[in-house]
């Protein structure tokens, strides 16, 4: 997987997780790459402030924050400070209270496909969960129609 940093053409910032660049330019051409938050289709790759980090083939990379997002190949990009989640457009204080949101979640790590089914069939109350998912174990949530979303890695990073 690669992960490119994204802006639609209104200015608002995101990343996107792909199989490839030759995967990016396919979905944008057909207009399947959207903005979160307007749903604009007119999205450009952008600067990344990240850093590409190598690891061990075979072994996940570390995620707390990766939750149910596919794993990556043999890298793992990984902010190299708050910076950049301020060049995304997140002022300090949203930050701080979007990663005090996540840290009142409870991190089901590896159990995360298994504990998302347990609520989503009623099996279990109701409650805010976060941990990791390979790419099969997320398309199979997505299959079942279990809604979940992926977050960015600088929410979810110990800062203490």
């Amino acid at each position: 997987m690669i992960i490119f940093e994204l802006a639609c053409a209104h200015g608002h910032r995101f990343e996107g997780w792909f199989a490839s660049g030759e995967d990016f330019a396919q979905q944008q051409e057909r207009g399947l790459v959207t903005c979160p938050v307007c749903d604009d289709a007119r999205i450009e790759r952008v600067p990344s402030a990240r850093v590409a980090v190598a690891r061990e083939a075979g072994h996940e990379p570390r995620g707390a924050g990766r939750d149910n997002a596919p794993a990556a190949d043999a890298t793992e990009e990984r902010p190299t400070d708050d910076a950049t989640a301020t060049a995304m457009g997140l002022p300090v204080e949203a930050l701080a209270k979007l990663r005090e949101l996540v840290r009142r979640t409870e991190n089901v790590g590896r159990r995360f496909p298994e504990e998302a089914r347990r609520i989503h069939y009623q099996e279990v109350a109701p409650r805010a969960i976060r941990g990791q998912a390979s790419h099969e174990e997320a398309k199979a949530l997505t299959d079942e129609g279990i809604e979940f979303a992926s977050l960015p890695s600088f929410l979810t990073r110990d800062s203490h």
